[in-house]
């Protein structure tokens, strides 16, 4: 029900934003429609602040990512209104842990199955991409991982879970409303309870920028026709989404699912009736949005 830990990465930040409307389940967008409607220039926008399109380039570019919402937008939308629609029922009843895993189960399926469907507009961009691109790339993972050094691994051990924890708050609260100072200090506790484990997000993050970038450079030096880079590419989103079932990571991925999905329902157990019903007119708020948007509106 909200912003399962996982790492920021190139890939899946793509993938996140081709799809803008996945905001609603994994960042909390607060207006999906207006947001949508401007998704294809904001993932523009985004994928040029990391490689600098040019020319031709980025008018390809820009063609494939409206071909991209457009099936989207005419596929994809009312299964969210539905999945929302079901966790609307299951936060009305006695929703369990198990029905939350089951929720980022869902979420995970339908970021696959969109990878899968974006792979020929992937194969264009990177079959594009230049050296001095990648280097661009390279030094905006770098940029990006210093940030989050300072937000979430440096400094003591009260400054970075009181850093998690408002990030978290902030999360739950545009679902649920304000909590109480009760409230926010069963939640802190809950969460205190958690490893703070954001130097091997961290690590988790470096292994996947580094798999991007080396696919990135093999193109450019190979030169593969499209359908041996599309191969390549199905082959590292595989990699990429399956590594959380790896026999190495497995432990690691299971473990911050079972904590997530306690604190949210921790949060859930603790909710007001007013609090459930902010909750409830939210998501029917984005489920309206959803189905407009998919007749077009």
């Amino acid at each position: 029900m909200k912003n399962f830990n996982t790492p920021d990465t190139f890939f899946r930040r793509t993938l996140a934003l081709c799809l803008l409307v996945l905001a609603v389940f994994v960042a909390g967008c607060s207006s999906v429609r207006f947001t949508y409607n401007q998704g294809d220039t904001l993932l523009y926008w985004w994928l040029d602040s990391y490689a600098d399109l040019e020319g031709e380039q980025a008018d390809i570019a820009k063609r494939d990512i409206d071909k991209l919402f457009q099936w989207h937008r005419q596929t994809q939308l009312r299964d969210y209104a539905a999945l929302l629609g079901n966790m609307q029922r299951q936060l009305a009843g006695n929703t369990t842990q198990a029905d939350l895993v089951n929720v980022y189960k869902e979420i995970r399926l339908r970021g696959e199955r969109l990878a899968g469907h974006a792979v020929p507009e992937m194969t264009t961009l990177a079959l594009s991409i230049k050296p001095d691109q990648i280097a661009d790339i390279e030094r905006k993972f770098i940029s990006k991982n210093q940030d989050y050094r300072r937000k979430f691994i440096e400094g003591s051990t009260e400054k970075r879970q009181r850093a998690r924890f408002k990030k978290a708050m902030n999360q739950l609260e545009l679902w649920f409303g304000n909590f109480s100072r009760e409230q926010e200090d069963i939640l802190r506790k809950t969460l205190d309870a958690r490893p703070l484990d954001n130097e091997a997000w961290l690590e988790e993050r470096v292994w996947r920028q580094r798999r991007i970038l080396a696919l990135l450079r093999k193109f450019e030096k190979e030169k593969p026709n499209r359908e041996q880079a599309s191969a390549q590419i199905v082959a590292m989103q595989r990699e990429l989404f399956g590594r959380i079932d790896s026999p190495e990571r497995k432990a690691f991925y299971d473990a911050g699912i079972d904590h997530t999905t306690k604190f949210i329902l921790t949060a859930i157990r603790i909710a007001t009736p007013a609090q459930k019903k902010h909750a409830h007119d939210r998501m029917q708020g984005w489920i309206n949005d959803f189905q407009a948007l998919a007749a077009g509106k």
